[in-house]
């Protein structure tokens, strides 16, 4: 076929579609969209938040149980370190493992059924925690963590792009992911709580250092509580969902196909899975995900430890790690809500990793200013959750079709949690108290991550220009064709 008869059968086939937008499009006002996005934020964001909260209280209490006897009652004091870092990554082995599976099969069952499943198991995995003895039995635990959460972190970004919009994503997002912040602050209120009320020993009946099996409990029965709950009060699909009636399921569905019409509902494109599994972007996303996933994990294990090496007790230190994680929720959202204004993720990307730098920068040259040392803590939180908050938006609306974002996605996802098995090494004990190692590794490869932010941007950039200068700016009301090219198609357009 010639590049003529390839263009006119691209024009036609646009030009059926936009018929057919146009024919079913529904003559929905201003204010009804309105009225049902803020039907669906009142659903889906407070359950897929609170969820999140709970997920990564029950994945990152590591740090917390540390300063309260779990290394001395389960790992003999562990001198160097090394037994509580394989404990921290032995979770991210199984979530590594069970991401692309997961994500991709989660196509074919009801929303609510599965992500209910992952909370309950995840829940089961973290209580049982409290009620380990030795390396074993929390290598195991920690296992079964990582299954089950694997179905449910990479399964979201795809939901929510079943019911909204690109210029709506990335502060969903942001409200999601930024409840990871939101746990690192409640976890560290928690910790001091039970360690200054010292539950341990009247609930176990016991003397001794009990508070880190209080913790597990306290963090961990929650999330099958609300799994429970999640099974019969998060909606569906916008087209089976009961919690919309019939003209908001067709608003809601006019809304999912607006600007694509792909590989809608419990269906999964083998090719797509194919174009997924070659796109050099997602692998370049992933790069960016995996340093600034090193930084996470370290953060999340380490940061009480890392305060208290700033001549703390380890209460206060539980205590200070409250604020960082604030200001890190504070600054993803509004990072979020500009990149959603301006439709422009690459820059926000790169803009969080720098920051991310700067704050391990001052941590590596300034060794005895403990008010310095304290502000490098915030750069690196508010950094690292905005970088991660805002690529995960950025993917969510840049794979064209919902097989090759339910395989994108946690791909990007599962080669950015290498960088958490990482992490969750670069801090032994015998390194304290200035962390040389863990905080140089961080630094570079926040400062690669910013490069690769900035590479990604500008191809984004370049591939729009060129598809306009080669097929014409497309209509923003059209509906474009992705269902065999996906992203590919011609009238595509990326957010870069």
């Amino acid at each position: 076929m010639s590049d003529e008869e390839k263009r006119a059968s691209f024009d036609e086939k646009q030009a059926q579609f936009t018929n057919d937008a146009h024919v079913s499009k529904l003559t929905a006002t201003p204010e009804e969209e309105k009225r049902l996005v803020r039907k669906l934020d009142r659903r889906i964001l407070p359950i897929t938040c609170l969820l999140y909260l709970l997920a990564y209280l029950d994945r990152t209490n590591l740090g917390n149980a540390r300063l309260q006897g779990l290394v001395q009652e389960n790992l003999h004091g562990d001198p160097t370190g090394v037994l509580f870092d394989w404990v921290n990554s032995a979770f991210f082995f199984s979530y590594i493992i069970c991401q692309v599976p997961a994500t991709v099969v989660s196509k074919l069952f009801p929303p609510s059924y599965w992500v209910a499943g992952a909370a309950i198991g995840w829940g089961i995995c973290s209580t049982l925690m409290a009620t380990t003895f030795n390396f074993g039995g929390l290598i195991a635990a920690r296992v079964g963590l990582g299954v089950f959460e694997a179905g449910f972190g990479p399964a979201i970004p795809l939901y929510f792009s079943f019911f909204y919009t690109r210029a709506e994503m990335g502060l969903r997002m942001a409200y999601w992911f930024g409840f990871a912040a939101v746990a690192g602050a409640f976890g560290g209120l928690i910790a001091f709580g039970v360690q200054n009320v010292g539950y341990g020993p009247y609930l176990t009946g016991i003397g001794g250092e009990w508070d880190w099996k209080v913790l597990f409990l306290i963090e961990g029965i929650p999330a099958i509580l609300l799994g429970v709950l999640t099974c019969f009060a998060l909606p569906n699909r916008p087209e089976n969902t009961r919690y919309l009636n019939a003209r908001e399921r067709e608003i809601a569905l006019e809304r999912v196909n607006r600007g694509t019409s792909s590989d809608v509902g419990a269906v999964i494109n083998k090719e797509h899975i194919i174009r997924a599994l070659c796109d050099w972007r997602i692998y370049t996303g992933g790069m960016i995900y995996f340093g600034v996933n090193c930084a996470l994990a370290s953060i999340s294990a380490f940061l009480p430890t890392i305060i208290q090496t700033f001549g703390y007790t380890n209460a206060l230190a539980q205590l200070l790690t409250v604020p960082p994680y604030a200001v890190a929720a504070i600054v993803l959202c509004m990072t979020s809500y500009t990149s959603d204004r301006m439709q422009n993720r690459g820059l926000a990307v790169a803009g969080a990793c720098t920051v991310g730098t700067i704050g391990y920068l001052l941590l590596l040259t300034v060794p005895y200013n403990v008010h310095v040392r304290y502000f490098a803590v915030f750069c690196i939180t508010s950094g690292t959750y905005t970088a991660i908050g805002v690529i995960i938006a950025w993917y969510a609306h840049n794979l064209g079709s919902e097989t090759k974002k339910a395989t994108g996605i946690p791909m990007f996802m599962a080669i950015g949690q290498c960088g958490s098995i990482l992490g969750s090494h670069i801090y032994p004990s015998t390194d304290g108290p200035r962390y040389i190692r863990g905080f140089a590794v961080s630094c570079g490869l926040e400062a690669f991550a910013t490069i690769c932010a900035v590479v990604l941007w500008v191809s984004y950039k370049y591939e729009n220009a060129r598809r306009d200068g080669e097929y014409g700016s497309p209509d923003p009301d059209a509906t474009v064709d992705t269902s065999e090219l996906a992203d590919k198609a011609p009238m595509f357009r990326y957010i870069p």
